[in-house]
């Protein structure tokens, strides 16, 4: 069963510079139980497409295309059913559980909010579904007594995983929620999302920049640059063997430990994405591609199927012509 499909999404940011596109023609679909990542470099529209899922974007923002959420469109919907979309049908969970988390509120009563809200309890049911969340989480039930700043980074980041799952989501997106955590941390909020996907069969949206992250974790991944999606496919085997050169360049700049040539000759690209309200004409990517050619130059390639290679899609004239993508990764992100 299809859980979230999106359909030609473009985001549009209006201010003193006009109209900036932040998305552009957005094409993906996440099947219930399953996890897709979503990859790319600060300013690629990353989480402006996890914002537009749940209509969490500033008026600023114009919004077109098609966010169906269990069949149902996210943008069409009026207020009291979104609101009740929001954390019954999907909910996310943010980078900075800090910034997320209210200060001077003890933990217990933010997990039970959405619960009070969202179904006919009483507050001591409630309270006491946060407590049995907390457990779920790996967290101590005494730690709904203590506030925020009592309890360390990773801590607080699966009381954000608690409230995601407080109200039984078919659908959580994680924007960045490992970020701010150290390695040992990391792992262990990962282990616990991928689990609880599993035993819970929800959905999974995992936005990261961090390579590793989505390789261990999701099923698929999708690609962004310059708000679009440049390739699509399979977890290991996008970046194991890259059909875009973006993605190759993503692959290569994440160093293996113990490989001699990744220390000594690091990978990665000079500069930075386009400006999205100034973008350069053809490929979005061509002016750092090292593997351009002159229609690069003339035409923004679009997403396609690649012949022979099932579930692999790839923005790029070089990979749907049959080429080699020049910048191959260095072997499967480990």
């Amino acid at each position: 069963m299809t859980l979230l499909q999106i359909r030609d999404l473009n985001v549009v940011y209006h201010g003193s510079r006009g109209a900036v596109p932040a998305v552009r023609g957005v094409d993906l679909a996440l099947e219930a139980g399953r996890t897709l990542g979503i990859a790319g470099e600060s300013g690629c529209g990353k989480s402006t497409l996890a914002m537009a899922v749940l209509r969490l974007l500033p008026r600023s923002a114009t919004v077109s295309g098609e966010i169906l959420l269990s069949g149902e469109d996210v943008l069409t919907m009026g207020w009291g059913r979104l609101r009740a979309v929001r954390w019954a049908g999907a909910s996310i969970v943010f980078q900075g559980a800090m910034h997320s988390l209210n200060a001077v509120q003890r933990i217990g009563p933010q997990i039970a909010e959405p619960i009070l809200v969202h179904e006919n309890v009483t507050k001591a049911v409630a309270n006491r579904r946060a407590a049995e969340l907390l457990e779920m989480v790996g967290l101590p039930a005494s730690h709904a007594r203590g506030y925020p700043h009592e309890l360390s980074g990773g801590q607080r980041q699966r009381v954000m995983i608690a409230m995601a799952l407080a109200c039984d989501p078919d659908l959580i997106v994680a924007d960045e929620a490992t970020t701010a955590l150290d390695v040992m941390v990391q792992a262990q909020v990962l282990e616990l999302i991928t689990g609880l996907v599993a035993e819970r069969g929800v959905g999974l949206v995992m936005i990261s920049h961090d390579l590793s992250v989505l390789s261990a974790t999701c099923d698929r991944i999708a690609v962004m640059y310059a708000g679009r999606v440049v390739e699509l496919g399979a977890a290991r085997e996008l970046f194991a063997h890259a059909r875009h050169p973006y993605s190759a360049a993503l692959g290569s700049a994440f160093p293996i430990i113990g490989d001699a040539a990744s220390r000594r000759r690091p990978g990665g690209l000079a500069g930075d994405p386009p400006d999205p309200a100034d973008p350069p004409p053809g490929c979005s990517f061509g002016p750092r591609c090292p593997a351009a050619v002159a229609e690069c130059a003339e035409a923004e390639p679009a997403l396609l199927a690649l012949p022979g290679e099932a579930g692999r899609r790839s923005a790029c004239f070089v990979a749907q012509s049959g080429g080699a993508v020049r910048g191959e990764t260095r072997g499967a992100v480990r």
